[in-house]
This record gives C-alpha cells, sequence and structure tokens, in this order.
C-alpha cells in the first residue's frame, strides 16, 4: 500500500489556523487519491507551537524547520511564516525532495522569488511538485469566473476593476506589526493583498500584466510597539515606544493587459468601514462579471446579447453540485465560508503529486506576481511612470 503523504507546516499564525483546517478537512470531504498526515508544526516558540499543534490537530511539535525538512518521514513541507524566510525553507525543502506549498506572495523580492522558481525547476524534473497559496482562486464563483470567461461569457475582456480593502490599519494606535516593517513583509498592502488582485485579475483572464502606472504611500508612518511583543494581525496593546512603518499602507496602480486592456488596481488597509472587500469586475463586448468576496456565494452576470429591456445583472448563487469544488460539500443553497478555499487548496495539491501534473499557482506564476508588485514600486518612485513588468508571463 502507498503510505500517507506526511505534512509539516512551517509557521503557525493566522495562516496556519487556516492552512490547518485545510488539511485536516479535505480528506474528510474529498476522495483524494492520497492519505494525508499532519505530522508536525514547526514555530520558534516552544510552548505556542505545542499549544497549536493540540489545537488543529498536529501530530507533533518542533522549533527546528532544518531538522524537519531533513527529514525523510516528511513529504510535504507547508511554509506560512513572514516572507523574509519563504525563499530559505522552500528552496531547502525542494532541494530536500519534499513537495512545497508556500502562502502568497511567494518572496520579498524578484530575486528571491527567481531563486524560489529555479530550484522548483530543478525539483519539477524528479517529481517534485511546488504551489503559492493564492488560494481565493479556490473560492467556487472565482472558478467559475475564469470558466465563464474562458467560454466566451464576456466576450473580449475590455476592462477589469480589481481592488482589496481592509480597515484594520486606520487607528493610528494600532501597534507596529511583522506586516509593517519591510525587512520581514518585503512590502505593505501592495504585496499583502495587492498580490491577491494581481493573480485573480491573470487567473480569471488567462491575461499577464504587461505594464504599470502606479503610486504608493504610507499614511501613518509611526506605530506604537506592542507591549505584550505580538507581532501578528492582532490589534493589542501599544506600549509608549513607538517604531517606524517601512511599508506602504495604500497602493493604487493601472495595469496593461496582454491584449492591450486597462485594469485598475487599488489595495489598501485604510478603507474606513471595509473588512476584507476584495472585489473583481471584468467587463467585455458581450457581457460583464462581477465577485464580492464579502459575498463570496455568489457571482453577478450581465449579458449583453439578451433581448433589450431584459438586460441587467442577474445573481448566480454558486452551490449548485455541478460548480467547482461544490460537490463534495453540501446540497444547494448551503453556503461556503472563507475556510473552504484552504480545503481546495489542498485538494489541488495533492491531486497534482498523485498524477504527476505541475499544481497552479506555480511558483513561474508565484514570480510573475511578484515583479508586477516590483514594478509598482519602480512606477511610484519614478513619480507613477509608466513601467514594464519585465519578463516573459509564464502560460495562465
Amino acid at each position: 500500500m502507498i503510505r500517507p503523504l506526511r505534512v509539516a507546516m512551517i509557521g503557525y499564525g493566522f495562516m496556519g489556523a487556516a492552512h490547518s483546517v485545510g488539511w485536516r478537512q479535505a480528506p474528510r470531504m474529498f476522495d483524494l487519491p492520497r492519505e494525508i498526515e499532519m505530522a508536525v508544526v514547526v514555530g520558534r516558540n516552544p510552548d505556542a507551537v505545542a499549544s497549536a499543534a493540540a489545537k488543529w490537530g498536529w501530530a507533533e511539535s518542533a522549533t527546528d524547520w532544518r531538522e524537519i525538512v531533513g527529514r525523510d518521514d516528511i513529504d510535504i513541507v507547508d511554509i506560512v511564516t513572514p516572507g523574509e524566510s519563504h525563499a530559505e525553507i522552500a528552496i531547502a525543502a525542494l532541494d530536500a525532495g519534499k513537495h512545497v506549498l508556500c502562502e502568497k506572495p511567494l518572496a520579498n523580492t524578484v530575486v528571491e522569488a527567481e531563486a524560489m522558481a529555479e530550484a522548483a525547476a530543478r525539483a519539477r524534473v524528479r517529481g517534485i511538485r511546488s504551489m503559492v497559496g493564492f488560494t481565493y482562486r479556490r473560492v467556487p464563483a472565482v472558478t467559475l469566473l475564469r470558466d465563464m470567461i474562458a467560454e466566451g461569457a464576456v466576450g473580449t475582456v475590455q476592462q477589469v476593476r480589481a481592488a482589496y480593502r481592509q480597515d484594520w490599519l486606520v487607528d493610528p494606535e494600532t501597534p507596529l506589526a511583522w506586516r509593517l516593517q519591510k525587512e520581514h513583509a518585503g512590502s505593505g498592502a501592495l504585496g499583502d493583498i495587492g498580490a491577491h488582485i494581481i493573480d485573480m485579475t491573470q487567473f480569471v483572464t488567462g491575461l499577464g500584466v504587461e505594464r504599470v502606472s502606479g503610486t504608493i504611500d504610507t499614511i501613518v508612518k509611526e506605530r506604537p510597539l506592542p507591549a505584550d511583543g505580538s507581532m501578528g494581525l492582532s490589534k493589542g496593546v501599544g506600549a509608549a515606544e513607538t517604531g517606524a512603518v517601512t511599508v506602504d499602507d495604500v497602493a493604487m496602480f493601472t495595469g496593461r493587459l496582454a491584449n492591450g486592456a486597462l485594469a485598475s488596481f487599488e489595495a489598501t488597509r485604510f478603507a474606513t468601514g471595509r473588512k476584507n472587500a476584495l472585489t473583481i469586475e471584468v467587463s467585455g463586448d458581450r457581457g460583464a462579471l462581477a465577485f464580492d468576496l464579502e459575498d463570496l456565494n455568489s457571482l453577478r452576470f450581465y449579458d449583453r446579447t439578451a433581448p433589450e429591456g431584459r438586460q441587467g445583472f442577474t445573481q448566480i448563487l454558486v452551490t449548485e453540485s455541478q460548480h467547482p469544488y461544490v460537490s463534495a460539500w453540501w446540497p444547494a443553497g448551503h453556503l461556503l465560508g472563507y475556510e473552504h478555499g484552504f480545503s481546495h487548496q489542498v485538494v489541488d495539491l495533492v491531486n497534482a503529486i498523485a498524477d504527476g501534473s505541475d499544481p497552479h499557482s506555480s511558483f513561474d506564476e508565484g514570480l510573475c506576481v511578484q515583479r508586477v508588485l516590483d514594478a509598482v514600486e519602480r512606477s511610484s518612485a519614478a513619480e507613477s511612470a509608466w513601467t514594464r513588468v519585465g519578463a516573459p508571463i509564464p502560460a495562465l
């Protein structure tokens, strides 16, 4: 018998909780070709990581990721650490013959992302698979949106409007977190949430972003240091001492897609009242499709070919068994949530490992997004001048 795929997760913060749900639920709801074992979770604080292991269902905990990556009984390494460590861990794991799932953005810099993509290419020759965790691709409504565009529902894509708006940093007394420090996060709203809308635009349209014109800004430049030492998403309690915010709070940019269409992008953590508002609308010469993450079981579709007087945006409730991923879950109309995308991520990775195919989004696709992020920063530094993304766009 083929033994189960044994998973090691490096990191245990917010994304660690979400990934743990995915690893735990996917084998119970989907008929996977390989069994999964949640073998070990790794973190620097031995007591905290042991508590996370017990809470989330990992068999053991550890504090040395290098030792875990070198173990013969580990098959998959799941990286949910801050971006500063993605490259080192992923390259070591791939070179050690482990399949790798890495949270987005792929890295903190283009140079790091290129090294990761090169390591993935070397590993691919040996049958080792790698994937970037752009989980919103796997929301059934987003996958259906992609499928409908590919089938011609909107015709030729002429314009895209994409935004990801949050407000968790509006209060200037919110303590400094690692996501606000360039040495840890690489960039701010641009990389953290802007990466999602770049990837989603390229995923649903099949068109790469080739040039950008953008501006990034830091609204609150100093914040209290966390009094309790916590550097996560929690607002926490601030100390009297402050530290510098070294990343952007807001990023706004325009992109030119491969077919010449324009796309507008907004990534902000200062959109007062918006908690997790990821929206995308794709307009074409035959129709339009719109998605809102805060209504994630629905798509809105406008069909220009419908008779005059019958045209208008209509709602598609994406809960039917024929919709992507849905058949493994509940009867029609019984809604899915944020966590389900992480189960779908596991399904896609395990299926690719089993059948020897390359999963999406690949490290090459993650590198593509990294190059767009870099181009936006370069454009902003050049007074929003139009800036080429650079290397060819991978097959999407």
